[in-house]
């Protein structure tokens, strides 16, 4: 299960020393570009962004658990349409801590796994929809209502406004897909600021209904108390006093944000190898107790988050650059995952592989609140689909797409003999 053209190198630009990782080219297939820069360049240089790029394992993990450094303290740099930080991601320790001690236990393995009869039996409905058909554009029947029906059943938010929340997180997420094709031509520095004008309006105004919407919800549940993280959340308290509205609000955004995005993107860019290497389909078929190993392979091999970006706050020296304070880094965990340092035979897909250490999930203090929901929901999509559908394919003919940063495959057409 060895992918081919790993020898690939990154080929960064020789004025500037800049590597393209940011495109829909790349994240069809970047295991070639991070083999290269692991071996050439660990601390790189993106194109477009112009960010510095970390990549060995051992420089991401440490930056990731040095907050008081690489600081997730981004609001002003990254500008999600938010008025105020989200809880807890755009703040540090020690009072990001707090924020974590709260909220921990909502998404904690037990209580995951409390719903995942629910999410079991929806997964079982949409296959059972489409399966006798023989195929299936995989993003928009399963991918994405599965973990996001699931989200909201978590959040206790509507099954009937799972539309809206899409529109509200692609708004935020990716913005130019909103956009018509005449606005999106960009001619000039007076068309890339008319875009990037048009791109911020979109943001704040999707910003805007993501925050009235969460006002009149939670302003419902003080009214009459639910047992869902909604109701939770109007009567947590902190340091012994009650979360303010805004406190409420900064964590509920955060949330939309963050639970109706990576999980598609997961399962997606898990389908894609499956059906492009029978033998591992057919493993996870004949040998079921191998799902839980794949899921973690998969998620080191794809990595669909491809990195997170930090804030330098203290002066720092890295393999001989020094970044001072102000400045923005990325911290590439796809490439990571991928380092010979740390894992033996990297480019090996190995479902059986022991200590699977892979930072797909981030680490450090801002390791990722819902991963235990997203390896729930990974567990059941596979699990269901295949015991449906063991045997699939990519159309004759198509190519899936993806959008750059986190990988979604945006066009998965699948075929199979019902």
């Amino acid at each position: 299960m060895t992918p081919p053209d790993l020898d690939v190198p990154p080929n960064p630009d020789p004025e500037t020393g800049e590597v393209q990782l940011f495109s829909g080219e790349v994240a069809a297939c970047p295991q070639p570009v991070y083999r290269g820069l692991l071996e050439q360049c660990p601390f790189a240089r993106a194109a477009l962004v112009g960010t510095p790029v970390l990549s060995r394992y051992e420089d991401v993990k440490w930056a990731l658990a040095h907050p008081e450094i690489f600081s997730s303290e981004m609001e002003a740099q990254l500008d999600l349409g938010t008025e105020r930080p989200m809880i807890p991601q755009q703040i540090d320790p020690p009072a990001q801590t707090r924020y974590r001690k709260l909220l921990d236990p909502l998404f904690s393995r037990k209580r995951m796994r409390a719903f995942e009869p629910r999410v079991r039996e929806r997964a079982a409905r949409l296959i059972d929809g489409f399966a006798a058909a023989g195929e299936c554009e995989y993003d928009q029947a399963f991918a994405v209502p599965l973990p996001c029906s699931a989200f909201l059943e978590v959040m206790g938010l509507p099954q009937d406004d799972l539309g809206l929340f899409l529109e509200l997180k692609d708004s935020i997420i990716r913005p130019w897909t909103r956009l018509t094709p005449e606005e999106q031509k960009v001619e000039g520095p007076e068309g890339m600021a008319r875009l990037q004008e048009l791109v911020t309006g979109v943001k704040h105004a999707a910003g805007q209904q993501i925050y009235q919407y969460f006002r009149e919800v939670l302003a419902q549940r003080e009214r009459e108390t639910r047992d869902d993280l909604l109701g939770f959340l109007v009567q947590a308290e902190k340091d012994g006093q009650p979360l303010t509205r805004n406190e409420q609000l900064d964590i509920c955004f955060l949330l939309l944000i963050a639970g109706l995005d990576t999980v598609t993107a997961t399962l997606g860019c898990n389908m894609v190898y499956l059906a492009s290497n029978p033998e591992a389909r057919r493993r996870l078929v004949t040998e079921p107790g191998l799902l839980d190993g794949a899921i973690e392979e998969l998620l080191r091999w794809e990595t669909p988050v491809t990195g997170v970006p930090r804030i330098v706050k203290q002066e720092v020296t890295i393999h001989g650059v020094t970044l001072q304070p102000g400045e923005m880094i990325s911290l590439l965990l796809g490439a990571s995952n991928l380092d010979a340092e740390e894992f033996e035979q990297p480019e090996r897909v190995d479902f059986g592989r022991g200590q699977n250490r892979h930072l797909a999930f981030g680490g450090g203090a801002h390791r990722c609140l819902g991963s235990h929901l997203a390896r729930m929901e990974l567990r059941v999509g596979l699990e269901e689909w295949h015991q449906r559908i063991p045997d699939y394919r990519v159309a004759p003919g198509a190519v899936p797409t993806y959008s750059p940063g986190i990988r979604e495959v945006t066009y998965l057409p699948l075929e199979w003999t019902p």
